[in-house]
């Protein structure tokens, strides 16, 4: 079977967050039917050591950057990740190259064929859900490829993720804040219960202090676990990070994160192409988990005793700095230049936390730059409270007469429509115009822009997806 049979096979499956309805009722998370499928492949995920990371913002950065600092140390190193900005390829990778379609195509016809079986023989209640099935195959396909450790990305929440099969050497939580209240909780205290169920009793757990209530919940739960917590706290600077000759140039300005921290009494020259001061925080949580692997005292395999580690890892201070250095995490305040006309800077702020984290980069940016924001999002995020955070910075009734906000559709069943988009903008008493696509919002953004100016393309991972493959393309 073809890749382009198994993608649109796997798409058939439908989205565990799509909209209920009286014929597809919102998915129910067991683990335990994601265990089932497993053994049926003969449980792949214990083939290999892995790290477990979990939180609402910063899993994808961290996890990028701990896989990239592993395969600078020279560690065939796996990454699984989720979503995708273009292609689905994109969330399972070895060293940085992604999975190929044929190697796609082949371990996904093997999964679903087990869940057709276990199915019929009853031993599932229903086939696997996308998530489910498409982590199957990222854990075949690196137990396949003997890798020597796996960086994985929690899809959502922690307690019930189809990721959180695996026994991580360390879990790491990123900061937490309000998002997929439908599923997590309501509160802030909620959704970190639901994060903390990545952590194993007697376990390694790197994370930073952040939230009142995130902190208590958490440490609520190490105590309760008797595991080791390491904070990550010594390796975010104490200083601005210095101006780099790398940073955005032009119409935008924003650095990338040049500094200097202290790992094992020795200078480490940190200098990630991820701008952004949020970023330190992710930066400083790889290194941290680096380090930890570094010190490891030992582990062995639950599939083969044979396979140990009884020295821990072999990362140094430069394999530190290279894999920073060559972190690759696309859609992350990136900017791309065209052969003329303004910039464009994409971001997935698709939460309130994110928006908010977007808006202090922008706030780095030329004040008296022109500025056009292309938004969408989808309809279960705080759409009016994120427009509050973002729009009245595009606000051309007020002192940026050259700005504009222009919303599109996104292809996905949770978008939010046009209407409520136009309608937080109108609350807010803020122009906004609606094109019919995101193809025709990206031509007239350029086209309303001045050469000097900039678009923001950001509100949801899927816009920016589309919007990046569209840049690149012409």
């Amino acid at each position: 079977m073809s890749y382009a049979a198994a993608v649109d096979h796997l798409y058939a499956l439908g989205h565990e967050l799509a909209p209920a309805s009286s014929t597809a009722p919102r998915r129910k998370f067991d683990l335990a039917h994601m265990r089932v499928l497993a053994a049926a492949l003969n449980n792949p995920h214990l083939s290999f050591p892995a790290v477990l990371i979990a939180g609402t913002n910063g899993k994808g950065s961290t996890a990028a950057t701990l896989s990239s600092i592993l395969t600078a140390a020279g560690y065939r190193t796996a990454l699984y990740t989720s979503p995708h900005l273009v292609r689905l390829n994109e969330r399972i990778q070895i060293d940085g190259v992604q999975i190929p379609d044929e190697d796609f195509a082949r371990i996904y016809f093997q999964v679903d064929e087990a869940a057709r079986h276990l199915v019929e023989s009853n031993e599932l209640p229903h086939p696997p859900s996308f998530f489910e099935v498409l982590t199957a195959v990222a854990f075949l396909y690196f137990a396949e490829q003997k890798v020597d450790f796996a960086v994985l990305e929690v899809g959502l929440g922690g307690r019930l993720d189809a990721t959180n099969i695996v026994e991580p050497l360390i879990s790491i939580l990123t900061d937490i804040a309000l998002d997929h209240q439908d599923y997590l909780g309501s509160t802030i205290t909620e959704i970190t219960r639901e994060k903390t169920g990545i952590l194993r009793d007697h376990g390694v757990l790197v994370t930073l202090p952040q939230h009142p209530e995130a902190n208590q919940a958490i440490g609520e739960a190490a105590a309760t676990l008797h595991l080791r917590a390491i904070s990550a706290a010594d390796y975010i600077p104490h200083l601005p990070p210095r101006a780099s000759s790398d940073s955005l140039e032009g119409s935008a300005s924003l650095p990338r994160n040049h500094y200097s921290v202290t790992v094992n009494g020795e200078a480490l020259e940190i200098d990630s192409p991820l701008p952004g001061h949020h970023q330190q925080r992710n930066i400083a949580l790889a290194i941290a988990a680096a380090v930890e692997l570094k010190n490891h005292d030992s582990y062995k395999l639950p599939t083969d005793s044979t396979v140990r580690n009884d020295n821990g890892y072999k990362i140094s201070n430069s394999a530190i700095e290279a894999g920073i250095r060559s972190t690759n995490w696309p859609g992350r305040l990136e900017l791309f230049t065209f052969p003329e006309g303004p910039k464009l800077l994409l971001d997935v702020a698709h939460n309130p936390a994110g928006a908010w984290t977007l808006r202090a980069a922008i706030a780095q940016l030329p004040e008296s730059q022109p500025r056009t924001l292309i938004f969408s999002c989808l309809g279960d995020k705080k759409i009016d409270e994120m427009a509050q955070i973002l729009f009245p910075l595009f606000d051309s009734t007020s002192d940026r007469p050259n700005d504009h906000i222009i919303f599109a559709p996104i292809d996905n069943p949770r978008a939010a429509s046009l209407e409520d988009l136009l309608a937080a903008a109108h609350t807010l008493d803020i122009p906004a115009h609606a094109a019919p696509h995101l193809a025709a919002a990206l031509a007239q953004a350029r086209a309303v822009t001045p050469a000097q100016g900039l678009i923001i393309a950001t509100g949801s991972v899927y816009l920016v997806g589309e919007i990046r493959h569209l840049a690149e393309n012409g």
